[in-house]
């Protein structure tokens, strides 16, 4: 599923981005693809599956204009685009076969410049999920690389009023996230200058960081700001996601910290304390216990070694399939 989500999403093209949200728009291939290894579909099911996920792919990013929480849909959508795309395939539900390079396909439509055969290439390489960057803290990714430099200065600071902060980011971190003046929680999550404010205060980023309190704290540090495309980061952009961040302290002291890599991609990895933490606190704020949470996470991390993944039972009965494919079902 990674393999199918990352392939697609390499053959988009910059421009694609711009415009769409690739979690949502690559996500059903993705999705699709899981489920159709799960239920043990054939070849040409888990193509109709594949074609059936590629024209349910959306998702605009006009929803930042605004504040709206539409990105939370984005992803959620496209996991159950996939799943219904892999039931209704198994039940004999057809989808294109060129759904991606097709004259009216995915390319024609959301792509302005695609790289269609990045899809297959290499086959036998590594699979890209050794490629994939896991997100230390929750905002967008373009904030990432800014924000890990941010923590790491905090501590040299000790405390000393800032005077001013240059943030050196690549073209599509400006794109998204040069938002000076955020008003909503996430209008702060996708803003470099409030995520970088905060970040150099607090020494931390976590989900208290963006509520209204942290927001009107932030309101002074923020102006300090500002955010500026730097060549030589934008070059090595999108093979590597860096930043500079530079603050001049109140008393003329200049500290600097440059990352090459986000934290948590491969070059720059979470350690697996830091991944479990962030999961124990994103499931102790949903609801679960404490004890649920860490057996649930020993669990994850002990899959590959004491449990094949078949053996979770995952839709094993007809009244385990989703509501959307009971009802077409009974139709």
């Amino acid at each position: 599923g990674y393999e199918a989500c990352c392939r697609v999403g390499m053959s988009v093209g910059k421009k694609h981005y711009r415009v769409w949200h690739n979690t949502s728009t690559c996500g059903p291939f993705g999705a699709a693809f899981a489920v159709a290894e799960l239920l043990g579909l054939d070849d040409t099911r888990t193509v109709w599956a594949l074609g059936n996920a590629g024209t349910q792919s959306s998702g605009l990013w006009e929803f930042l204009a605004e504040g709206a929480m539409s990105k939370h849909l984005h992803t959620a959508r496209a996991a159950e685009s996939g799943v219904l795309a892999s039931f209704l395939a198994k039940e004999g539900f057809t989808g294109a076969e060129n759904i991606l390079e097709g004259e009216k396909g995915f390319y024609a439509g959301l792509c302005l410049d695609p790289i269609p055969e990045v899809v297959t290439a290499g086959p036998e390489r590594a699979w890209q999920l050794i490629n994939t960057s896991i997100k230390p803290w929750p905002c967008c990714r373009h904030t990432h690389p800014a924000i890990d430099g941010a923590i790491a200065l905090h501590n040299e600071i000790a405390g000393e009023a800032i005077a001013r902060v240059h943030v050196g980011a690549y073209r599509a971190a400006l794109d998204v996230c040069d938002r000076p003046t955020p008003d909503d929680p996430y209008s702060a999550k996708f803003s470099l200058q409030h995520t970088v404010a905060i970040a150099l205060a607090d020494g931390r980023v976590d989900q208290a960081s963006f509520d209204a309190d942290a927001r009107q704290r932030m309101v002074d540090e923020r102006k300090k700001v500002e955010v500026e495309l730097t060549p030589k980061i934008d070059a090595a952009y999108p093979e590597s996601w860096g930043a500079e961040v530079i603050v001049e302290t109140a008393s003329g002291r200049r500290l600097s910290a440059a990352r090459h890599d986000a934290k948590g991609d491969p070059d720059n990895p979470v350690t697996a304390a830091e991944l479990s933490q962030k999961a124990r606190t994103q499931l102790v704020a949903g609801g679960t216990s404490q004890a649920c949470a860490d057996d649930l996470i020993d669990a994850i991390l002990g899959l590959p070694d004491n449990r094949p993944l078949r053996s979770l039972g995952l839709f094993e009965t007809a009244g385990d399939a989703p509501p959307q494919v009971r009802a077409a079902r009974s139709a």
